[in-house]
């Protein structure tokens, strides 16, 4: 919320209509002296230049502009923000992401099933800022990318990094489970969960998924399972980032999401099946009722004033003004 301290100060503004009041009055108007230049018995001469016309307007304005800002920084604005700061622990959730090629089929809302899938955890994440969030990209391998942080910034820009094919074809689905449970197996969190999504069965990496699985059941970690996609001919665009190529058309998918709910039973977790974007939504909101911590936190007040901004453009403006008028018109005082 932005402030004035010295809100007075906006009554200076109304010397602007008044100066041009007392120039349409011939009250306070520039001095000149009329010349007239012509022939003997001829034409009068008349000065056109309308171009001269329209930088007399911008000196004029960028004059106005630069009051403006001097009458808007003498009425000392400030900005009065609030910030959470989180004084207990959050929860830790990694995401495990499928990126395999098969994850560009739009069959989900017109959206691809990878896009879909950022698109939701975007919407968990900005939910509360005290946790930790991780992701794990998997394909043919499996790899963190972003180990659990609260540094949004970073979470989101590598979110919204990720491509189908650029971990190449497969789905390690047991190695993306280790590699979740490898970053959260230590973690003093009070709640710690994994959040697999994915569109096919484990056919990649020397882990097998279940075993992932109940290992993460063992050291107390949720795992919740997304099954993105539909059955048949779906349409699929994608350019492999390796090759270049462009894979545009249909694909016959053989989406089945038994394998993965057995995953999910493995670690006496929860399997969701999504088709709609609406089942995603539900889907993430499950879990995050399911995993909620209640943090305590303070909040801390701090001020942003823009006084120094704004006389720097004020100087900036007049000193404009100033060029056009005297060294373009070549006015003088």
């Amino acid at each position: 919320m932005v402030e004035f301290e010295n809100p007075a100060a906006f009554f200076l503004l109304l010397l602007i209509p008044l100066l041009y009041f007392l120039r349409y009055m011939k009250l306070f108007t520039d001095i000149t002296f009329p010349l007239t230049l012509a022939d003997w018995k001829g034409e009068v001469f008349s000065f056109h230049h309308n171009s001269r016309r329209i930088i007399r307007f911008f000196a004029t304005l960028f004059g106005i502009s630069s009051f403006v800002c001097l009458i808007v920084a003498y009425a000392n604005p400030v900005a009065h923000n609030q910030k959470k700061i989180y004084t207990s622990r959050g929860r830790d959730i990694v995401f495990v992401v499928d990126t395999s090629p098969s994850m560009a089929a739009k069959d989900i809302a017109g959206m691809s099933r990878l896009d879909a899938a950022k698109k939701a955890i975007q919407t968990l994440a900005g939910e509360n800022n005290g946790d930790c969030l991780g992701i794990v990209e998997m394909a043919r391998d499996a790899a963190v990318v972003v180990p659990p942080t609260m540094d949004r910034t970073v979470f989101f820009t590598r979110l919204d990094s990720l491509r189908a094919g650029e971990m190449g074809d497969g789905t390690a689905i047991g190695m993306g489970l280790s590699c979740a449970a490898f970053h959260l197996e230590k973690s003093a969190a009070p709640r710690k969960a994994v959040v697999l999504i994915s569109d096919g069965e484990n056919n990649a990496g020397s882990i097998n998924p279940h075993t992932a699985a109940r290992f993460l059941e063992s050291k107390h970690i949720a795992l919740y399972v997304l099954g993105i996609g539909t059955k048949g001919y779906v349409p699929i665009e994608y350019v492999d980032p390796h090759t270049g190529h462009v894979y545009s058309g249909y694909m016959e998918s053989e989406y089945d999401s038994q394998s993965l709910s057995l995953i999910a039973a493995a670690a006496n977790g929860a399997f969701f099946n999504i088709e709609t974007l609406n089942a995603l939504s539900n889907a993430f909101t499950s879990v995050s009722k399911n995993e909620s911590v209640v943090q305590s936190y303070i909040v801390k007040n701090y001020d942003t004033e823009y006084y120094t901004v704004l006389m720097l453009f004020a100087a900036c403006f007049f000193a404009l003004s100033w060029f056009i008028r005297r060294v373009i018109l070549q006015e003088v005082l």
